[in-house]
């Protein structure tokens, strides 16, 4: 229904209202009511009636301007991500590409086995590979153009899946408004970097992704059964890093556990009493 066809039924329904209430008391019930009476039922009937539809008029009135409001800020949105994709490309990204030229030049002045120049490298091409799939993320939304938090992270995993020959097991409990926005940019984050570390390191093909919620907030596993790692040594890996950074600056818990065949990451929230 149109903003246009809503105009002319509010002026159209009071307006039938008296004419058929004036017809049948003219015809009908004339002999029955007198004039007063019949002008107050007229008043009342036509409030009545004008209340009843004006009410179902302005609620599809207030949902055509809700859904409005939701496709300008989705618009929004959609042309920020653009924006931000953008930027990366043309900054970081290429700068990230010239860099590792740059680099790749100067190898031939280092050993093969030399480790600080081998960790360079590793830790350019980690942050090259992280800003070209930030860049993919950015410009790749579900085709329906919902910006529903859970339904991007969904897209972002299907991608990994498709991209990765990789398949992520899911069992998602989180609704949309059981996290504030911070808190839904670093869960994202966190799942992010989980799931590239296991396709980076963990030689194996299935993940499995959980989350339910507690008493006093909510918990969200990442368990892969590749390879693992001594979780008690320290180590030189920046998506670790990123994780415990993210996850202290939201107060939640982190925990990672390893073992040959297994390593769970565990992020927890707790309210504070």
């Amino acid at each position: 229904m149109t903003y246009r066809q809503i105009k002319w039924l509010i002026l159209l329904i009071p307006t039938i209202s008296v004419g058929l209430w004036e017809y049948v008391r003219h015809t009908v019930l004339l002999p029955y009511i007198s004039m007063n009476t019949g002008n107050w039922l007229s008043a009342i009937i036509v409030f009545l009636v004008t209340l009843y539809f004006l009410n179902i008029l302005f609620g599809r009135l207030e949902r055509m301007q809700q859904e409005l409001q939701r496709e300008r800020s989705e618009k929004a949105v959609l042309e920020e991500r653009e924006k931000i994709a953008k930027e990366l490309h043309d900054g970081i990204a290429q700068s990230l590409f010239f860099l590792s030229v740059q680099v790749n030049k100067l190898g031939s002045e280092f050993s093969k086995d030399d480790h600080s120049y081998n960790k360079l490298k590793k830790t350019l091409q980690h942050i090259h590979d992280d800003t070209r799939s930030a860049i993919q993320n950015l410009r790749n939304v579900p085709a329906e153009a919902d910006i529903s938090w859970t339904r991007s992270l969904n897209a972002f995993l299907n991608d990994m899946e498709s991209q990765h020959d990789i398949e992520i097991h899911r069992d998602w409990s989180l609704k949309d408004e059981d996290l504030t926005s911070k808190e839904k940019i670093e869960l994202f984050a966190c799942v992010r970097e989980a799931i590239i570390n296991v396709i980076k390191h963990a030689d194996t093909n299935e993940v499995w992704l959980k989350t339910n919620t507690t008493p006093k907030g909510w918990i969200c596993t990442i368990v892969d059964n590749g390879l693992g790692f001594d979780s008690h040594e320290p180590t030189d890996g920046f998506g670790l890093k990123i994780l415990q950074d993210r996850a202290y600056s939201m107060d939640w818990k982190l925990k990672i556990t390893s073992t040959k065949g297994n390593t769970t990451v565990m992020i927890e929230k707790e309210e504070l009493a």
